[in-house]
C-alpha cells in the first residue's frame, strides 16, 4: 500500500463495546459512508487525509487503523512470519521509533505480552535486513504505532494512526477516583439528544469529564486539537512533498505539491475556524467535594473550556438550575461496584429521583449506572435505557423525558 498517495482504502475505526452506534453517527455526520459496523468498529474508505480528519474530530472512537495484512495465524511463529512479510521499510523510518499494541484471543497464548514482543522482533528484523539499521521500540506513544488483532486462527496487522488512544484527550491533568472515560461521556451526552443549544448540568461532576465534553460539543471544538502527537505523524514520508497534493495556504514555491505535514496543519486550521465562542448555553458542574470541583476546574482550563462552565462545590440537590430553556441533566453516581456501598447508596438514588422531579421538571434527565437494583430507586418514568460499558462494568444510561415520577400523570 502507498499510504500517502492511495486514495481509497479501508479505514477501521475502533471504539469501546456498544459505542459504535454513536461513532457511526459521527462519521455519517462528517460525510462518510459506512462500509461495515460491528459492536466495537466502524469501517469507512478514504485516504490519509481522511485518517487525519477522523483522528482530529471523532469524540467516541479509540483508534483509527489502516489494515496492512489479514491472514491465518495458528501460533506465535506464524505471527512472526506474517509480520515480517510486511514492507515496513516503506512505512517506518529506520532511525525512528515505534510501539506495538495487541488484542489476542488464541488458545496457544497464555501471556498476552508475547505477541507484542514477537511483533516488535519481526519488524526490527525486517528493517535491519532491508535498511541495515533498525528503529527503536518501546511502550511510549511518541512515534509510529502498530496494532495486532489476533482472534482464534485469524490475525490482522494494522498501522495504528492514532498511537495513544483518542479517549485520552490530554486535558485530564487530575483524574480523581474512578474517572469516566472521555469517549463514554461524549457518547452518553449524544445518547440524551443534547446538541449544545440548551443548558447542561452535571451534578456529582467528579473530575469534570461530562461537563468538559459537553462544553467541547457546544463549542464544536475538535477533541483531537488538544493532543500533542498522533502516530501518523511518525510514518515515513510525513514531511515529504507529494506531487499533485494541495494545501490551501502553502508557500508559492510548493504549490506543485504538499507534504502530509502541511495538509495536517491546514485540516487543524479548518476545524479551528469552525469553533463557536458565542451563544454557548449555560453548563453547570457541581460536586460535594471542594477538591473534586477544584480538580475539575483545572481540567477544564487544560481543555480550554473553563469560561463556559460554572463550577460549584455543593450537595447535588443544591445544584443551581438555569432559568429559561429546559436542558439536560446528567448523573453518573457511584454504582456500589468500584466505589460506594450499595446499602448506603440506596437513599442517594432516591434523592436523585426527587431532585430531578422537583428541580428539573420538563428537562431531559439521564443517569448512568451499573446497578439495576439501585436504578429502580430513582422512581422516574424512563423513555429509554441505552447499554454502555464503563470499563468492564455493564451499565445502562436511563433517559427520563420530563423527569416525571412514576404514578404521576404524564
Amino acid at each position: 500500500m502507498r499510504l500517502w498517495t492511495d486514495r481509497n482504502y479501508p479505514i477501521i475505526i475502533s471504539c469501546a463495546k456498544h459505542l459504535s452506534t454513536w461513532t457511526e453517527a459521527e462519521v455519517k455526520k462528517m460525510g462518510y459512508r459506512t462500509i461495515e459496523v460491528t459492536e466495537n468498529t466502524v469501517v469507512v474508505r478514504g485516504s490519509m487525509r481522511d485518517v487525519m480528519r477522523l483522528n482530529l474530530c471523532l469524540r467516541t472512537a479509540h483508534r483509527v487503523l489502516v489494515p496492512l495484512l489479514r491472514t491465518t495465524c495458528r501460533n506465535i511463529r506464524d505471527l512472526y512470519e506474517s509480520v515480517k512479510s510486511i514492507d515496513w521499510e516503506n512505512l517506518l523510518d529506520a532511525d525512528g521509533y515505534f510501539s506495538v499494541s495487541s488484542v489476542v484471543h488464541n488458545h496457544t497464548i497464555r501471556d498476552t505480552r508475547i505477541p507484542s514482543l514477537y511483533t516488535k522482533d519481526a519488524v526490527v528484523d525486517r528493517m535491519r535486513e532491508m535498511c541495515q539499521r533498525r528503529p527503536d521500540s518501546g511502550g511510549e506513544n511518541i512515534g509510529a504505532a502498530v496494532f495486532v488483532y489476533w482472534e482464534k486462527d485469524e490475525i490482522i496487522i494494522y498501522l495504528d494512526t492514532s498511537g495513544e488512544p483518542l479517549s485520552k484527550r490530554g486535558y485530564r491533568k487530575i483524574p480523581g477516583s474512578a474517572p469516566m472515560q472521555e469517549t463514554l461521556a461524549a457518547a452518553c451526552i449524544m445518547a440524551t439528544g443534547w446538541n449544545g443549544t440548551k443548558p447542561f448540568i452535571s451534578p456529582m461532576c467528579g473530575s469534570g469529564t461530562p461537563a468538559i465534553e459537553a462544553a467541547m460539543i457546544a463549542m464544536n471544538k475538535a477533541p483531537g486539537s488538544l493532543k500533542g502527537h498522533f502516530a501518523f505523524q511518525s510514518v515515513k514520508g510525513y514531511t515529504r512533498i507529494i506531487p499533485g497534493e494541495s494545501a490551501p495556504n502553502v508557500a508559492p514555491r510548493q504549490r506543485n505539491g504538499a507534504s502530509p505535514d502541511q495538509i495536517w496543519k491546514e485540516i487543524v486550521l479548518e476545524e479551528k475556524a469552525k469553533e463557536r465562542k458565542e451563544g454557548i448555553p449555560q453548563i453547570v458542574a457541581t460536586d460535594i467535594s471542594p477538591e473534586a470541583v477544584e480538580n475539575a476546574h483545572t481540567n477544564a482550563i487544560a481543555a480550554g473550556v473553563a469560561p463556559y462552565i460554572e463550577f460549584k462545590a455543593c450537595d447535588f440537590a443544591d445544584t443551581p438550575i438555569p432559568e429559561g430553556a429546559k436542558g439536560t441533566v446528567f448523573f453518573n453516581p457511584e454504582y456500589g461496584i468500584r466505589l460506594g456501598d450499595p446499602k448506603e447508596l440506596a437513599p442517594v438514588y432516591e434523592r436523585i429521583g426527587t431532585f430531578m422531579n422537583e428541580k428539573c421538571r420538563g428537562w431531559t434527565g439521564s443517569l448512568l449506572t451499573g446497578s439495576p437494583e439501585l436504578s429502580h430507586l430513582v422512581n422516574l418514568y424512563y423513555k429509554t435505557r441505552v447499554p454502555f460499558f464503563n470499563g468492564p462494568i455493564d451499565c445502562r444510561l436511563f433517559i427520563y423525558e420530563g423527569c416525571e415520577l412514576k404514578g404521576q400523570n404524564v
